[in-house]
Protein backbone atom coordinates (compact mmCIF):
# COMPACT_ATOMS: atom_id res chain seq x y z
CA UNK A 1 0.00 0.00 0.00
CA UNK A 2 1.08 3.70 -0.22
CA UNK A 3 0.83 5.97 2.48
CA UNK A 4 0.85 9.83 2.16
CA UNK A 5 2.67 12.59 4.82
CA UNK A 6 1.64 16.21 3.60
CA UNK A 7 3.25 19.51 5.06
CA UNK A 8 4.43 22.85 4.62
CA UNK A 9 0.70 24.47 5.11
CA UNK A 10 -0.04 27.53 7.27
CA UNK A 11 -0.99 31.39 7.88
CA UNK A 12 0.20 33.97 5.24
CA UNK A 13 -1.17 37.50 4.10
CA UNK A 14 -2.48 38.21 0.84
CA UNK A 15 0.46 37.95 -1.90
CA UNK A 16 2.45 36.17 0.23
CA UNK A 17 3.88 32.25 -0.79
CA UNK A 18 3.89 28.77 0.65
CA UNK A 19 5.25 25.03 -0.45
CA UNK A 20 3.49 22.21 0.09
CA UNK A 21 5.14 18.70 0.61
CA UNK A 22 3.79 15.41 0.24
CA UNK A 23 6.09 13.01 0.93
CA UNK A 24 5.29 8.85 -0.48
CA UNK A 25 5.89 5.60 0.98
CA UNK A 26 5.65 1.78 0.42
CA UNK A 27 4.52 0.59 -2.46
CA UNK A 28 5.45 3.82 -5.04
CA UNK A 29 5.79 1.89 -7.73
CA UNK A 30 2.09 1.54 -8.04
CA UNK A 31 1.11 4.90 -8.16
CA UNK A 32 -0.27 6.27 -11.60
CA UNK A 33 -0.48 9.73 -10.80
CA UNK A 34 -0.40 12.14 -8.14
CA UNK A 35 -2.11 15.46 -7.23
CA UNK A 36 -3.33 18.44 -4.83
CA UNK A 37 -6.84 19.08 -3.77
CA UNK A 38 -8.30 21.29 -2.00
CA UNK A 39 -11.62 21.61 0.03
CA UNK A 40 -13.23 25.04 1.69
CA UNK A 41 -15.45 24.81 4.48
CA UNK A 42 -18.71 24.10 2.85
CA UNK A 43 -17.77 23.66 -0.38
CA UNK A 44 -16.96 20.40 -2.41
CA UNK A 45 -13.38 18.97 -2.69
CA UNK A 46 -11.85 20.29 -5.44
CA UNK A 47 -8.77 19.44 -8.06
CA UNK A 48 -5.87 21.82 -7.90
CA UNK A 49 -3.22 20.49 -9.55
CA UNK A 50 -2.15 16.96 -10.58
CA UNK A 51 1.37 14.97 -12.05
CA UNK A 52 1.17 11.92 -14.28
CA UNK A 53 4.35 9.41 -13.61
CA UNK A 54 4.94 10.78 -16.74
CA UNK A 55 5.88 13.93 -15.56
CA UNK A 56 2.69 15.51 -17.26
CA UNK A 57 1.32 18.45 -15.26
CA UNK A 58 -2.25 20.07 -14.99
CA UNK A 59 -2.96 22.94 -12.90
CA UNK A 60 -6.51 24.61 -12.43
CA UNK A 61 -7.82 27.54 -14.45
CA UNK A 62 -8.43 29.41 -10.89
CA UNK A 63 -4.20 28.98 -9.59
CA UNK A 64 -3.12 29.10 -13.29
CA UNK A 65 0.14 31.08 -13.28
CA UNK A 66 0.19 30.97 -9.60
CA UNK A 67 0.64 27.58 -8.08
CA UNK A 68 2.80 24.94 -9.53
CA UNK A 69 3.06 21.62 -9.01
CA UNK A 70 6.47 19.60 -9.31
CA UNK A 71 8.40 16.82 -7.97
CA UNK A 72 11.30 15.12 -6.85
CA UNK A 73 11.73 11.45 -8.01
CA UNK A 74 14.67 10.83 -5.45
CA UNK A 75 13.22 11.95 -2.43
CA UNK A 76 9.56 10.22 -3.43
CA UNK A 77 8.20 13.76 -2.44
CA UNK A 78 5.32 15.94 -4.65
CA UNK A 79 5.60 19.71 -4.32
CA UNK A 80 2.73 22.19 -4.67
CA UNK A 81 4.32 25.69 -4.72
CA UNK A 82 1.75 28.65 -3.87
CA UNK A 83 2.84 32.66 -5.01
CA UNK A 84 0.78 35.45 -4.61
CA UNK A 85 -2.07 33.55 -2.61
CA UNK A 86 -5.55 34.97 -2.10
CA UNK A 87 -7.92 34.32 0.66
CA UNK A 88 -10.26 32.77 -1.36
CA UNK A 89 -6.76 30.05 -1.28
CA UNK A 90 -8.25 29.10 2.04
CA UNK A 91 -8.54 25.64 2.55
CA UNK A 92 -7.52 22.05 3.62
CA UNK A 93 -5.19 21.17 0.98
CA UNK A 94 -5.29 17.12 0.80
CA UNK A 95 -2.47 14.75 -1.21
CA UNK A 96 -3.82 12.39 -3.24
CA UNK A 97 -1.82 9.17 -5.24
CA UNK A 98 -4.04 7.58 -8.05
CA UNK A 99 -3.12 3.95 -7.93
CA UNK A 100 -3.31 1.51 -10.64
CA UNK A 101 -6.11 -0.24 -10.28
CA UNK A 102 -8.10 2.70 -9.55
CA UNK A 103 -7.53 3.10 -6.23
CA UNK A 104 -7.42 6.75 -4.14
CA UNK A 105 -5.13 7.19 -1.21
CA UNK A 106 -5.30 10.15 0.72
CA UNK A 107 -2.99 12.33 2.79
CA UNK A 108 -4.19 13.28 6.22
CA UNK A 109 -4.37 17.39 4.80
CA UNK A 110 -2.65 20.57 5.66
CA UNK A 111 -4.36 23.42 6.33
CA UNK A 112 -3.83 27.05 4.41
CA UNK A 113 -5.22 30.20 5.31
CA UNK A 114 -4.55 33.46 3.35
CA UNK A 115 -5.19 36.62 5.95
CA UNK A 116 -6.37 39.51 3.89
Amino acid sequence: QVQLVESGGGLVQAGGSLRLSCKASGNIFSIRAMAWYRQAPGNQRELVASITREGHTNVADSVKGRFTISRDNGKNTMFLQMNSLKPEDTAVHYCNADLFGSIQIWGQGTQVTVSS
